[in-house]
């Protein structure tokens, strides 16, 4: 997004002064063009009222019936001129001669113009012409006489001159009344300005879309799914994970923006939430079977509810963290049973040397060695992941310290996996599966647990057998639910973890088991090797 150079002020006053300029041009151009109109007609009318008066008027009339003293009617028309403030008052005969003018020395001459031949035949009409005074509006009335007989008539004219200097008053008093309700337009878009950009806290139109773009980016590309409701319980967000995770609890709707909270999940507690005005952390939800662990919270603004939202995450992915962190746990339990068995060799290495019995201490030392490296050296060969591989290294130490044999037998050379999180998921079943069967083995004669692997066609199958005392039969059926289990309370979760490894890996799990004999574990799961993808 590109910054703009123009603050939100200066493009507030830009368009509100184009908008306020655009208008009272338009506005000038019909007032003046109307106005012009209306002027020129009010001046048409002013001087056709004129001419009729002047027709009217019995002593005009009766002085050109029989004429005795022209000075008379030119007396009248001067008088009349003055009083309507035309440009002339002419009086003529039926032969066009002036009767009145304003200049003296015209009396008794033809009348200028060459538009006053209609008026002498009887018609009443408006004509622009030019005489001896100038251009001029002129209007033209016959004077009859009582016995309804056409005795002269009389020309009134104003001059072109008045009518555009009325004209230009009009225009200009037009264009002050714009020029102030410019200036009326200024102040109010810089006042309506300040006051959005103190309602936006300062901030300017590419900054508060900077920031509605980062917000959106943000709250959708957390894993968390986030649902947000305003003060009427309408959805106001919904971020992508939640609608991947109402996806796969069968909640197809496309956009739910706008939609009552009730309406798109009926169970949401966000109302709840909106009329308590409390928070409600870490609990567990059902939406459609899907099981999600949910925080909501409130939206408080000046101490007024505005609206809550609600974060939650897909109970598997946390079942998913707790069993990586199970496998930490084995890794840790690995290497403290490494670091005993070493203690204890050194411990029977110190008391020979100080017995002075340093063949001996040759001795077993050449068969730790040699068993180590001979130990290490199956396990690394044929296991080419080195987390399994160590872990299996820790797990041989552990059980010697158990004083149990167990002995790990691979079968095909066993590749690294492609997914790193598979691992994980091995070291969860393949310890489990172990300690399970260390367990089995206390008060036993015979401890021994076989572990067998093999890699074919890209399936991976788990062997774990042992000498224990076996399931019984009924509790077979049973034995993978979590907290099942014969040991006693606050057990009974090392099986149900293979199972939900075993699941999540899209693998199987079968058990078979004979009371005092032993039990077996078998898991095949589909295994995809970095050889493979290579």
């Amino acid at each position: 997004m590109k910054n703009s150079r123009f603050k939100l002020s200066t493009m507030i006053i830009f368009y509100v002064l184009l908008v306020v300029l655009f208008s009272l041009l338009i506005t000038d151009l019909l007032i003046t063009e109307n106005t012009s109109d209306t002027i020129r007609n009010q001046l048409e009318e002013k001087a056709l009222i004129v001419s009729r008066t002047v027709a009217e008027s019995q002593v005009v009339q009766e002085e050109l019936q029989d004429p005795a003293d022209n000075q008379v009617i030119q007396d009248y028309a001067m008088s009349i001129q003055e009083a309507s403030d035309v440009m002339f008052v002419v009086v003529m005969n039926m032969e066009g001669i002036r009767q009145s003018h304003p200049n003296p020395d015209l009396l008794g001459k033809q009348f200028v113009g060459g538009d006053e031949k209609r008026v002498l035949d009887g018609e009443e009409y408006i004509s622009i012409s030019e005489g001896t005074l100038g251009q001029s509006v002129r209007a033209f009335t016959p004077i009859m006489a009582d016995n309804g007989e056409q005795v002269g008539a009389v020309s009134v004219g104003i001059s072109l001159n008045a009518v555009e200097a009325a004209l230009q008053s009009s225009h200009r008093n037009i264009l002050i009344g714009s020029l102030i309700g410019a200036l009326v337009g200024v102040l109010g878009a810089f006042l309506l300005a300040r006051y959005i950009k103190r309602s936006l806290f300062g901030l300017e139109p590419v900054a508060i879309a900077r920031i509605h773009e980062e917000r959106n980016r943000m709250l959708h590309s957390v894993r968390e799914g986030i649902i947000a409701v305003d003060a009427d319980a309408r959805i106001t967000l919904v971020n992508k994970s939640a609608r991947n995770i109402f996806q796969k609890a069968g909640i197809q709707e496309e956009d739910p923006i706008g939609l009552p909270i009730s309406e798109y999940i009926p169970q949401s507690m966000l109302e709840r939430v909106l009329r308590t005005g409390k928070a409600e952390l870490d609990e567990e939800q059902t939406i459609n079977g899907s099981s999600i662990i949910v925080n909501r919270v409130p939206l408080i603004v000046n101490d007024e509810v505005v609206g809550a939202i609600s974060t939650f995450r897909d109970k598997t992915e946390v079942n998913q963290l707790a069993e990586q962190l199970t496998g930490v746990r084995l890794y840790a339990e690995s290497l403290r049973a490494q670091s005993h068995e070493f203690k204890n060799k050194l411990h029977v290495m110190l008391g020979m040397v100080e017995l002075e019995s340093f063949e001996e201490v040759k001795s077993y030392m050449k068969r730790l060695v040699d068993h180590q490296v001979h130990e290490a050296d199956i396990i690394t060969n044929k296991m080419k992941d080195p987390v399994l591989a160590g872990f299996m290294i820790g797990k041989l130490s552990y059980a010697r310290e158990q004083n149990i044999r167990l002995s790990v037998n691979c079968e095909t050379v066993i590749p690294a996996s492609l997914d790193e999180s598979v691992t994980h998921e091995l070291v969860t079943v393949i310890g489990n599966l172990i300690d399970n069967a260390i367990e089995s083995l206390d008060g036993r004669e015979e401890k021994r647990i076989n572990l067998v692997l093999s890699y074919v066609d890209e399936l991976l199958e788990i062997e774990v057998s042992d000498t224990g005392g076996g399931i019984e039969a009924q509790q077979q059926t049973e034995i993978f639910q979590k907290g099942m289990s014969t040991k006693g309370e606050d057990r009974g979760y090392g099986l149900h973890l293979v199972q939900a490894s075993v699941e999540s890996l899209e693998g199987s799990v079968e058990l078979e088991s004979e009371t005092g004999k032993g039990t077996t574990f078998r898991v095949i799961i589909p295994y995809e090797s970095e050889v493979e993808q290579a």
